[in-house]
């Protein structure tokens, strides 16, 4: 199945590795910025919002690396987090934030979280004018919105509030910024990652060598972008593959979103021979043992978009995030240059994180996947076994 496995293989890093340099240039731009501590003019706490479309995994994982990132940067004092918070719960992960955060300079505000629950209750629109409402009293100095939805919420000329957006799968697709240069609003930051999606399916197609790849995604403008289905298709005719999609609705509550997946895994299973999963809200680390399932029992190799988390709970493949630890990193940062004075407009939004593969050794097993040598020299996260996430109590 792996043909010139070494020529792939240098082709590959070449892929991975020349946007990052760029990226490293582009993130030294700005190093002149302090991000050194400091109180409100007014020797108070900067006080912190948030704003999510709905409870997702990846949401906590991308918050405690940001707070983590702030303690290395002196801002708060370091701190545990419980491992009985629910790993799909900001609303937990935010009280223990609010309780518990020990610093001179910034607090967690309570009365400043906010989740959507992906439209069941309250409704988006009414949520949106709700927190725009509270923004407009001046006692929120920075927010954060988590998510494509709650950037795309903030993302007006209604809010003056610095903003920066985490874990949004593509802010310029989904029209959150204005360019990869520009976010458009002197009040709004967002991360951008331009190629990480070529370079993930390019990645798999190298591994794997695959001819026909699943994806399922809501045909909607936003959900083709959480998808990133423009670069799937970009290197499907690049590398002559075929993608075989499966459309949902995927923008629902948890439950019904996990239903409407699961139909989808099940029907595109025997049809294809490896498979793209993306981020959407039916991706429910408590529920992988069933979306898996299909693709164990047709030996379809599996890659993450959303990363090593997934491998960690059952996907062959993904790019390893080393606890999102340089993500938060470039969050932590970005918030203490903004709390030190800078516009959020000013500040570089291109980042890219350090190319390295995380494998799940135990599904190789399970789908009759023997990876090569190289493969697992070059794998900075390697799980033997799956790991199965409880349920909330």
């Amino acid at each position: 199945m792996i043909r010139d496995f070494a020529r792939k293989w240098m082709f590959c890093l070449v892929v991975l590795l020349v946007p990052l340099l760029a990226a490293g240039a582009a993130a030294g731009e700005h190093d002149d910025l302090s991000i050194t501590p400091i109180t409100r003019p007014d020797g108070g706490k900067w006080r912190i919002g948030y704003l999510e479309g709905g409870p997702y995994s990846q949401y906590p994982a991308t918050l405690v690396a940001t707070v983590k990132g702030l303690a290395d940067l002196g801002w708060l004092a370091p701190m545990d987090f419980p491992e009985n918070i629910d790993p799909e719960n900001s609303g937990e992960l935010w009280t223990h934030l609010v309780q518990n955060v020990e610093s001179e300079y910034i607090e967690f505000a309570p009365d400043a979280f906010w989740t959507g629950n992906w439209d069941e209750d309250p409704p988006r629109e009414a949520l949106r004018e709700e927190v725009l409402e509270h923004l407009q009293r001046g006692d929120i100095d920075l927010m954060i919105a988590m998510g494509t939805w709650a950037g795309q919420d903030l993302a007006t000329a209604d809010v003056s509030t610095p903003t920066v957006v985490l874990s949004s799968s593509d802010p310029l697709g989904s029209g959150i910024v204005a360019s990869e240069d520009d976010s458009g609003f002197d009040h709004l930051h967002a991360r951008l990652d331009p190629t990480r999606y070529l370079r993930q399916v390019r990645l798999f197609n190298d591994i794997i060598g695959f001819r026909k790849l699943g994806i399922v995604y809501e045909d909607s403008v936003t959900g083709r972008t959480y998808a990133a289905l423009a670069d799937v298709q970009k290197v499907a005719e690049e590398r002559g593959f075929e993608v075989v999609p499966c459309t949902t609705r995927l923008d629902v509550h948890s439950g019904e979103a996990f239903r409407n997946l699961l139909a989808c895994h099940e029907e595109l299973a025997p049809a294809v021979d490896a498979m793209y999963l993306t981020e959407n809200n039916g991706m429910q680390l408590t529920r992988f043992p069933e979306l898996l399932a299909p693709f164990f029992e047709y030996d379809v190799p599996t890659f993450s978009m959303a990363g090593s988390d997934e491998v960690r709970h059952g996907v062959l493949l993904s790019i390893a995030q080393a606890g999102f630890k340089y993500v938060g990193d470039f969050h932590a940062k970005t918030i203490a240059k903004i709390l030190g004075g800078a516009s959020p407009r000013t500040l570089t939004q291109v980042f890219e994180a350090p190319p390295k593969i995380a494998i799940n050794l135990k599904t190789a097993e399970r789908i009759g996947f023997d990876p090569p040598v190289d493969i697992l020299l070059a794998a900075d996260e390697i799980y033997e076994d799956i790991e199965t996430a409880a349920p909330a109590q």
